[in-house]
């Protein structure tokens, strides 16, 4: 799929790398139970993203078109066509892998530092490439190269969360499970989206990360209202810049954009995200933190850069 980064499509990258950066951010200052942050971004963003399935609905735009890209509207009396079974699985099984992402790592914001949690969680492509390359893929020199090195910086800032405590050492294992189940969103969503909208695909999957989250939460005992009024204002400020100009975004890039440039773009969350919450939150990693945090920024910038080919239509989004 040939890339067109002309200023719109810049200008879209920009804004998803802003809203994403600014994730962990706000997650991490929110006096909200972790799962019921995680619901309540997935819960949100579904509810404004509903209406514009409901439309595409009602003018047949259930599908993409064989050429990739999404479908124009058909007269308002036009036969939609449904999703299929193989495709409702996949949104599904994307969904569900969301949610557990969203769990593992919103969680570990909680034990952890922003700037460690962020960096782990986005370990999330060497993961898409080691299975692309389980499937029979060339595992170039280079990939297994990048994939060292930022195993090397993984291994640095959870050196250094151990010297802090062994909480700052469980939230950077949270946040490795994050990575995971953001890694297995990327490559069964990518199958789903080859077929579906932008926005079915979506609302699909928050729709159903939303769902299981909420019987997480209830289960877990975690309080999912009571909130003060500047609480549920931040929990809207991330369902609109995070989730739907972050997320949503990107995915909807992924029909013109090579996900390879996307999974790069993304890599800059890891230092917005830190220089946001040194600012904001006055987490300011150390020396030892920082060099690992530019280990596993140049190793996964490594993989992608060098990554096979095959892997190009896996690599989503965090």
């Amino acid at each position: 799929m040939r890339s067109r980064l002309d200023l719109r499509t810049l200008a879209l990258l920009a804004v998803g790398v802003l809203a994403v950066s600014l994730a962990a951010p706000l997650m991490a200052a929110l006096v909200v139970p972790p799962l019921a942050i995680a619901f309540w971004r997935n819960a949100l963003a579904s509810a404004a993203i509903a209406p514009v399935v409901g439309w595409r609905l009602s003018h047949g735009d259930m599908r993409m078109s064989r050429k990739g890209r999404e479908s124009t509207p058909a007269a308002p009396s036009a036969t939609f066509a449904c999703p299929g079974t193989r495709e409702v699985v996949l949104v599904v099984a994307a969904g569900a892998c969301l949610a557990a992402h969203f769990g593992f790592w919103i969680t570990s914001l909680t034990m952890t530092s922003v700037a460690s949690s962020t960096a782990i969680v986005s370990l999330q492509v060497l993961w898409v490439v080691g299975y692309d390359v389980l499937r029979g893929a060339e595992a170039r020199t280079q990939v297994l190269a990048g994939v060292v090195v930022a195993v090397a910086g993984a291994v640095v800032v959870s050196g250094v969360d151990l010297s802090i405590s062994a909480r700052a050492l469980a939230g950077d294992g949270l946040a490795l499970l994050g990575s995971i189940g953001v890694a297995a969103y990327a490559v069964i969503g990518g199958r789903a989206r080859q077929t579906l909208t932008t926005s079915v695909y979506t609302l699909g999957c928050y729709g159903t990360a939303a769902l299981l989250l909420l019987v997480a939460t209830l289960v877990s005992g975690q309080a999912l209202t009571g909130y003060d009024a500047d609480q549920w204002l931040r929990l809207g400020v991330l369902a609109a810049t995070a989730q739907l100009l972050g997320h949503s975004v990107f995915n909807h890039l992924l029909a013109t954009v090579s996900p390879m440039v996307v999974s790069l773009t993304i890599l800059l969350e890891i230092p917005g995200a830190s220089l946001i919450a040194a600012a904001w939150l006055g987490q300011v990693p150390g020396p030892a933190a920082f060099a690992g945090l530019a280990l596993i920024l140049a190793g996964m910038a490594v993989v992608i850069l060098s990554a096979p080919s095959s892997a190009e239509g896996e690599a989503v989004v965090a």
